[in-house]
C-alpha cells in the first residue's frame, strides 16, 4: 500500500519541517522528489539525505512568492523530461498579530507566500500533469476557527481551503485530485522561529504552554503530517478530492479550549 514507485513529486518548502518529512517519506515510498525551497542549503541537505538512503531527489532553489522564480523552477523540472504526478504546496510563513496590529507590508507578504504561491505553483503543475495527478495543499485549523492574534495568517489559510475546493472542482474531469491538510501546532523549526521572534527569553515557557494547551497535551510531529500526506497522494485515496483533513490533537473537537493558545 501507499506505493509511489515511478512517481514524481514536487514539494515546496521541502528543505525543513513538514516539507522535509513529506519529502523523506515520499522518497522512501519510491517517488523521485523535487525539493523546492528558498534555502539552497536546506534543500541540498535533504536531497543528500535521500540519496544516501538510496532514494531519488533533486534540489531546486525557488522563491515561491515570485512568479518568475516559480516558472524558472518548473522549467528546471521540464529539463529532465519527466511527467509530474504530485504537487505538495507546503511552503508558508506565520505571523502573530491582530487586524489592528498587522501592517500592510506584512499582510501583503503573507498573501504572496501563503496564497499566491499556491496559485502560481498549482498553475505551473497542472500544465505538467499530462495523465492526471494530485495537488495537496497545506492549510491549517485556522481555516476553520478564529484564532487570537493570527489575523493575516488565518486569512491566508482560509484562502488555501477555498482554493483547494475550487481546484478540485475545476480539475476533476482531468483526473486531478486536490485536497488539503489542516494541522494544529506541529513542532517544527517554523514554531521554534516564531517563539524566538515573538517571545524572546521566554521560548521554553511558551513552548510548554502551547504544547499543553492542545487537548492531547503535546504538539504534533512532522512525521505524523507526512503520513497523512502520503495517504492523500497515493492511489489508496483515489476517491477523495476537495476535502480538508484536520490533524489537530483534538483542537476542533474541544471548543472550550483557548484559541489564543491553539494556533498553528
Amino acid at each position: 500500500m501507499f506505493d509511489l514507485q515511478n512517481r514524481t513529486a514536487i514539494v515546496t518548502g521541502g528543505g525543513s519541517g513538514i516539507g522535509r518529512a513529506i519529502a523523506l517519506l515520499f522518497a522512501r515510498q519510491g517517488a523521485h522528489v523535487f525539493l523546492l525551497d528558498i534555502s539552497s542549503k536546506n534543500a541540498a541537505e535533504v536531497r543528500d539525505e535521500i540519496s544516501a538512503s538510496g532514494g531519488q531527489a533533486t534540489a531546486i532553489t525557488v522563491d515561491v512568492a515570485e512568479v518568475s522564480s516559480v516558472q524558472s523552477a518548473f522549467g528546471a523540472f521540464d529539463g529532465l523530461g519527466l511527467k509530474l504526478d504530485i504537487l505538495v504546496n507546503n511552503a508558508g510563513v506565520a505571523h502573530v498579530g491582530s487586524v489592528q496590529t498587522t501592517d500592510e507590508a506584512t499582510f501583503d507578504r503573507l498573501y504572496r507566500i501563503n496564497v499566491k504561491s499556491v496559485f502560481s505553483c498549482t498553475q505551473a503543475a497542472l500544465l505538467r500533469m499530462r495523465h492526471g495527478g494530485v495537488v495537496l495543499n497545506m492549510a491549517s485549523i485556522a481555516s476553520f476557527i478564529g484564532l487570537n492574534d493570527r489575523f493575516a495568517y488565518s486569512m491566508t489559510k482560509g484562502a488555501v481551503l477555498a482554493m483547494t475546493r475550487s481546484i478540485a472542482s475545476d480539475c476533476m474531469q482531468a483526473n486531478i485530485r486536490c485536497n488539503c491538510i489542516c494541522p494544529a501546532r506541529i513542532h517544527t523549526p517554523f514554531v521554534d522561529d516564531m517563539l524566538k521572534q515573538n517571545y524572546p527569553g521566554r521560548e521554553a515557557e511558551m513552548f510548554d504552554r502551547l504544547a499543553r494547551a492542545q487537548p492531547m497535551g503535546r504538539m504534533g510531529t512532522p512525521d505524523e503530517v507526512a503520513a497523512l500526506a502520503l495517504y492523500l497522494c497515493s492511489d489508496e485515496a483515489s476517491f477523495i478530492t476537495g476535502q480538508a483533513f484536520p490533524i489537530d490533537g483534538g483542537v476542533l473537537g474541544a471548543p472550550s479550549m483557548s484559541n489564543a493558545e491553539s494556533a498553528t
